[in-house]
């Protein structure tokens, strides 16, 4: 039986901020500081790291018009491209699209919190989370819905007092004249902003359980990319102006470095709980998203059958599947070695999927409404095939562990599904 439609366009687009915003943009600027010398340029890569993502989600919301369905690149590619491509995305989200990054946004929450918990560890922090949103997405989906929401409206609303407090004691430090402008170092930038900014794809993956998908998905990924950029925009400003660009370029630590520049240690603990609520709403979105995946998956028989959707309430045994995966990689050593290639991966199958948008926009022809047909796709995927080919040349061996993943996912698909017709171009 398919899921049922309980979710709004309020819950789609909640879905889409929480999974955006976590801690990158508390943690990049830094290190753009230490390439690119001026704060001015910082706030022009996380502006060009916005339009990206927004120009992504128009592409999605068509293709969501077309398949208003539960699944996420796993069923377009499947749909568009072909079978293999399906199965090969779902593969990557099973390994690197949820499992590595819950992994390693429950350990930063441990991190961030352990001065707090001296009685505690990360991992142990870090695990508890995991569980306790396991237990509030499996209980029930609107309920799990309400609580994602409700922690998003607090994110944002610490975010709105947090520029408030900002700009009311705002001295912006004297900028000198930076050093000469790189356009490698530019778009070098871009590779790092572009992680922070991923997740604007997220509400496709409960395309099934949204009430009308074909208006809600594209307008929730709209809005939830376009809003999110501009709070971006508005902390980095924030964050780069606050404090003389040597004592930013190269850290971590931005964010509290910037919060104690500006109203001392209780605003930096401020700017730690607002760190802790990102990472937490963060993990809460993909314990929503990355099941449904492998709950369709599932459904088509390319996954054992008690991961599928039950008859009634959110897929349960695909939520214990990946806190399972999850706590795995959060209690190993190896973890981190595949945050390094997540964006290599993922953005090879957000073009893949653009390209099987405009696959379908060559067949069926003006029936598949793509907002800036061909520009907005062609600009999409030329830009992501930059960031690629950046991220091959600064991180060679990341990059062919990326690929020999996508090659296991393919011999996995001969073995399993290799004969499977299902999902072509329709």
């Amino acid at each position: 039986m398919p899921p049922q439609r309980q979710l709004g366009l309020v819950s789609a687009t909640a879905l889409v901020v929480a999974s955006m915003i976590g801690s990158g943009v508390f943690t990049t600027s830094g290190f753009l500081l230490a390439d690119l010398h001026s704060p001015a340029r910082v706030l022009a890569a996380w502006l060009g790291g916005g339009v990206l993502a927004l120009l992504g989600a128009l592409c999605y919301g068509a293709l969501a018009r077309q398949f208003p369905e539960s699944g996420g690149e796993y069923l377009l590619l499947g749909r568009t491209l072909h079978p293999a491509a399906g199965y090969l995305a779902g593969w990557v989200s099973l390994l690197v699209g949820f499992s590595a990054p819950l992994a390693a946004v429950a350990l930063a929450f441990g991190e961030y919190l352990k001065v707090w918990l001296p009685f505690s560890t990360p991992r142990l922090t870090g695990s508890a989370l995991l569980l306790l949103f396991t237990a509030v997405h499996a209980i029930h989906v609107q309920r799990g819905a309400w609580v994602q929401n409700a922690g998003v409206l607090a994110k944002l609303l610490l975010i709105a007092a947090l520029l408030g407090l900002a700009a009311a004691r705002m001295k912006p430090a004297p900028v000198a004249a930076p050093a000469g402008f790189s356009v490698a170092a530019f778009a070098v930038s871009l590779v790092w902003v572009s992680f922070s900014y991923s997740g604007w794809n997220a509400a496709i993956y409960l395309g099934g359980e949204i009430r009308d998908p074909e208006r809600n998905l594209p307008r929730a990924m709209a809005l939830g990319a376009g809003l999110v950029t501009l709070v971006y925009l508005a902390l980095n400003a924030v964050f780069v102006y606050a404090v003389p660009v040597e004592q930013l370029a190269g850290r971590l630590e931005v964010a509290r470095i910037a919060a104690d520049a500006l109203g001392g240690a209780r605003m930096a603990d401020f700017v730690t709980a607002l760190i802790a609520l990102a990472l937490a709403t963060s993990a809460s979105s993909m314990l929503m998203a990355g099941p449904r995946v492998y709950a369709r998956m599932a459904d088509d028989g390319c996954l054992p059958s008690w991961l599928r959707f039950p008859d009634h309430g959110p897929p349960r045994a695909a939520i214990l599947f990946q806190t399972t995966l999850a706590l795995a990689m959060l209690w190993s050593v190896t973890f981190k070695a595949l945050l390094t290639y997540i964006g290599f991966t993922l953005g090879l199958c957000t073009a893949a999927a653009v390209a099987g948008l405009m696959r379908l926009r060559m067949h069926r022809g003006p029936s598949v409404s793509v907002p800036g047909w061909p520009w907005v796709p062609s600009l999409f995927l030329a830009a992501v095939a930059g960031i690629t080919v950046f991220t091959i040349a600064r991180q060679p061996a990341e990059s062919a562990v990326g690929l020999a993943t996508i090659f296991i996912g393919w011999a996995a698909w001969r073995f399993v599904g290799g004969g499977r017709k299902r999902g072509g171009l329709v």
